[in-house]
């Protein structure tokens, strides 16, 4: 009876409405304005280190190419919300449909989780270039790394499926208001008609292992590479060293760091408010930063960027 009836209130809602941000048709419309220029200010940054990636030689090597990769995972992932978020700010109605909304659930999450991946394997690249500088290129091999590239893409995907599954299948009965600008874990949950506990423990273990077991691997890899670069002589060896891997760290302590909250334990953010603030910091600020954090601290990617710029 009890599956019946969570067919059946399902089946009622076809469609949800996205709040956004409330605030008064000016605002939205200075919001509007204000996340196009980021979103194609972020397309455009990723895009410059893709095709400076793509273009000079002297980058055709694992780091930059995973580089490149991730570049283009956060054009994926920032498009997976903005652009649906812009045409909010637009419309009266902010409507999006039932099975859009999971689509966007899925997706957007898959993205997610395949950022948590990336982000490890870069810190296994940035383990073996400087604790086995002799064999790197025998162990980074074009095939190997193509190999783990997709890996982290296909991982992604498949580990959100059973989520996106469980979400399909929780009644939404009494309202189709989700207060938030796209269609996250915690506010779908929220406006389940009933308790659905088995889904958010299954939602939050499956969110806390691929945190803590990509977090547990990095923090190994940059332990490693810490006792490894503490054993060369002062000088620029060690600064080189600890100059490759300072950009990576500082992408990592700000995804971690936002995401850790919003979906290892969805309930310590129970404010609407700070569910987009913080959704909005990982999925849409550190893309647009991390151009920048990558091309600041890198001299070659700098010399590369100059002849993209040169050539547009």
């Amino acid at each position: 009876m009890h599956i019946s009836y969570t067919s059946n209130v399902t089946a009622t809602i076809h469609e949800f409405i996205l709040l956004g941000f409330l605030c008064s048709q000016e605002i939205e419309s200075l919001l509007f304005i204000l996340f196009s220029i980021i979103y194609i200010l972020t397309l455009l940054g990723n895009g410059v280190i893709i095709g400076a990636v793509w273009w000079d030689q002297k980058l055709h090597t694992p780091m930059y190419i995973l580089l490149a990769n991730f570049s283009f995972l956060e054009i994926c992932y920032i498009s997976s919300s903005v652009p649906n978020m812009l045409l909010n700010f637009l419309s009266k109605t902010k409507i999006i449909s039932y099975y859009g909304c999971i689509l966007q659930f899925y997706i957007f999450l898959s993205l997610c989780a395949t950022e948590l991946f990336f982000l490890s394997l870069m810190a296994f690249d940035r383990y073996v270039a400087i604790c086995c500088p002799l064999h790197y290129s025998i162990i980074m091999t074009r095939k190997v790394y193509g190999s783990l590239v997709s890996a982290c893409w296909v991982g992604g995907f498949l580990w959100l499926l059973t989520p996106a599954i469980l979400i399909s299948q929780v009644p939404f009965c009494s309202s189709n208001i989700v207060d938030h600008y796209l269609c996250d874990l915690g506010a779908l949950l929220a406006i389940s008609c009933v308790p659905v506990p088995k889904t958010t423990f299954t939602c939050s273990t499956f969110s806390a292992v691929i945190v803590f077991i990509t977090m547990f691997f990095i923090l190994v890899s940059y332990t490693l590479v810490l006792r490894a670069v503490l054993q060369f002589p002062k000088g620029s060896s060690r600064k080189k060293a600890f100059s490759t891997c300072a950009s990576h760290l500082v992408v990592v302590s700000l995804f971690y760091g936002s995401i850790f909250m919003m979906y290892v334990t969805p309930g310590a953010a129970r404010q609407p408010g700070m569910q987009k603030f913080v959704t909005m910091f990982y999925s849409i600020a550190t893309p647009l930063l991390n151009p920048l954090i990558y091309s600041l601290r890198n001299r070659e990617m700098k010399v590369a960027l100059r002849k993209v710029l040169c050539k547009v």
